[in-house]
């Protein structure tokens, strides 16, 4: 148990920092980092997600429009 807490004692201590230590680099506020970190995760997830949809709904288009026909009297 003890280790487990000196584990999660480092991590906080070190891992938890990152914007911390990035805004002091850029000279920026830590308040300014952490929103873009945040903002920038819903875009890529979102931006994903509408991706896949416009791509599908393209997808699809295209099969109605373009369909294979067997022989040429299926006009």
């Amino acid at each position: 148990m003890l280790r487990q807490k000196k584990t999660r004692l480092f991590f906080e201590r070190n891992g938890f920092a990152v914007s911390t230590r990035l805004a002091e680099v850029l000279g920026m506020k830590v308040k300014s980092v952490r929103l873009f970190f945040i903002y920038a995760s819903f875009t890529t997830l979102i931006g994903g997600f509408l991706m896949y949809l416009t791509l599908a709904f393209w997808l699809k288009l295209k099969d109605m429009i373009y369909t294979k026909r067997s022989s040429v009297f299926d006009l």
